[in-house]
């Protein structure tokens, strides 16, 4: 695979599992060294980062870093400057998930829920612009067709996520022109491993998905892939839903 990502180096956050695995061997495969960052999924970092070494000797790196720490920002970006001696693409994958209902909203999910989807790809993206500039960078966010239709029951992570949202366009004003910033709004993707969505849910859910299917995470990392290497394009969210943020 030649999408322009050759001997470019690349930091996706919550790298390790699911749509962040599928991110990092997207670009791994089309040419990119990649910086896995992970929080506590320690065994299925390693794996990934022995599977991508593999292919390419030295190409793949785990760090371990709380995003909501003040410190994993730079640390993170160092770690990648360190290994790979430049920075050319941010993905900010990680993110948090959960209801939270009117009236049992407490500080902590605030804090939480805009400390992973919001505050951290604000400060990350502020500490590797730097670098970005340095290559013509560009800056991909996972954002979420709930950032702009509001997910009933899920109303801080919603918030965040349309904070995202304007995050990204607004970078993409503030980093023009030496880099282009565009985000990603997955719909229904992987349904949650803690059971979040019942049965009944879950159907209707895909009912009224005009594709009528789940997506899978591969889809989402070809649409990082494709904004990671379209030149012309900054300040899009392109919502990769199966449709259903048209039915929404």
């Amino acid at each position: 695979m030649d999408d322009g990502l050759q001997g470019k180096v690349a930091v996706v956050t919550g790298a390790a599992r699911r749509i962040g695995a599928a991110i990092a061997r997207r670009l791994h495969a089309s040419g990119a060294s990649v910086l896995l960052h992970y929080r506590g999924a320690e065994a299925e970092a390693a794996s990934l980062e022995t599977e991508l070494n593999a292919v390419r000797p030295k190409s793949a790196l785990k760090v371990k870093a709380d995003l909501l720490a003040p410190i994993a920002p730079r640390s993170l970006v160092s770690a990648a400057e360190e290994r790979f001696g430049r920075l050319d693409l941010l993905v900010n994958n990680a993110s948090t998930f959960y209801p939270t209902a009117v009236g049992s909203i407490e500080p902590g999910h605030w804090e939480e829920l805009t400390g992973s989807n919001l505050r951290a790809p604000l400060f990350l993206a502020q500490q590797a612009a730097p670098l970005l500039k340095k290559h013509g960078g560009a800056i991909v966010n996972l954002a979420d067709i709930h950032g702009e239709r509001p997910l009933k029951g899920y109303l801080v992570y919603s918030i965040a996520k349309a904070g995202l949202v304007a995050l990204t366009r607004g970078l993409a004003l503030e980093l023009a022109p030496e880099i282009r910033v565009n985000g990603v709004a997955p719909g229904a993707i992987a349904w949650p491993e803690d059971g979040q969505f019942d049965p009944a849910e879950r159907e209707r859910i895909l009912v009224t998905t005009p594709l009528a299917r789940l997506g899978a995470p591969e889809e989402i990392a070809r649409a990082v892939h494709f904004l990671a290497t379209a030149p012309f394009i900054t300040g899009q969210i392109l919502a990769v839903d199966g449709g259903r943020s048209v039915y929404l």
